[in-house]
């Protein structure tokens, strides 16, 4: 067994199944630049570790991931609303395609609040096991931004093109019912099962036949290409949004408590 307990993301390497945690609990997971640049180094890791069988993504404390960390992000805005948004190509963008090149399968153990850059993170999975609790939203649109993460191409191949448009254009939230009637995830449990039962499938995968699963997610990413041109996409978009007075006004209001006004600049 091996673990690496490197804050605010922890690895577990034990009989084949790497169990990376995501842990700013108190920040109900929020993605700053630290915990970007700890999880693509998680992810990188266990992907290079030929121990390694199978993969589970989880989080401490009540939420999974409510996305970046609007704090941080406010400052950079304030800095240079031109720059802020170059986070996508230096950490999501490489993030995410580390989580599409692992091999293995991954488990995703989600519950509480999974929005934003969390739902992408979660869509980059395999098999995501949610809480009855468990609340999603793309959230991008109400900060003026479009989406990253590489929702844009993963929420159209789980719910389907007419549902993802309405949930990236209205960004409503949806329960874990909802979640599993659209197949976004594969079960839904008590909250408090959540862990266990996320576990159990996961260490299930680290003993099966790791060929086989390595070739059934070659076959799915061939039905489903296109997810590096998705994120290529998403960055230039985000990144002149970024720059906009709409988005920079959003989230001064979000921290504020207040509702935004947007004026389409």
């Amino acid at each position: 067994m091996t673990t690496t307990d490197t804050a605010p993301v922890q690895v577990r390497i034990d009989e084949g199944l790497a169990t990376v945690t995501l842990s700013r609990p108190a920040a109900s997971n929020a993605l700053d630049r630290a915990t970007k640049e700890a999880l693509l180094d998680a992810v990188r890791r266990v992907g290079d570790d030929a121990r390694v069988r199978a993969v589970l993504l989880t989080a401490d404390g009540r939420n999974f991931c409510v996305g970046q960390d609007l704090g941080e992000h406010v400052d950079a805005l304030r800095a240079d609303p031109h720059s802020a948004m170059n986070t996508v190509g230096e950490h999501y963008n490489p993030l995410l395609e580390a989580v599409a090149a692992l091999t293995v399968p991954v488990v995703v153990a989600i519950r509480g609040a999974c929005v934003g850059a969390g739902l992408g993170l979660a869509l980059a999975g395999d098999i995501r096991v949610a809480g009855e609790g468990a609340k999603f939203a793309t959230a991008f649109t109400g900060i003026g931004l479009a989406s990253d993460s590489g929702l844009s191409h993963t929420l159209v191949h789980a719910v389907g093109a007419s549902r993802a448009a309405g949930l990236m254009l209205l960004g409503d939230r949806f329960g874990a019912a909802d979640a599993a009637a659209w197949g976004l995830v594969h079960r839904v449990v008590a909250d408090d099962d959540v862990d266990t039962v996320a576990r159990d499938l996961a260490r299930q995968l680290a003993h099966g036949p790791t060929k086989a699963y390595s070739q059934v997610k070659d076959l799915l990413r061939a039905a489903a290409p296109g997810l590096t041109d998705a994120l290529e996409r998403e960055r230039v978009a985000q990144e002149a949004l970024g720059a906009g007075a709409d988005h920079s006004a959003a989230v001064e209001a979000f921290l504020a408590k207040s509702r935004p006004t947007f004026t389409g600049r």
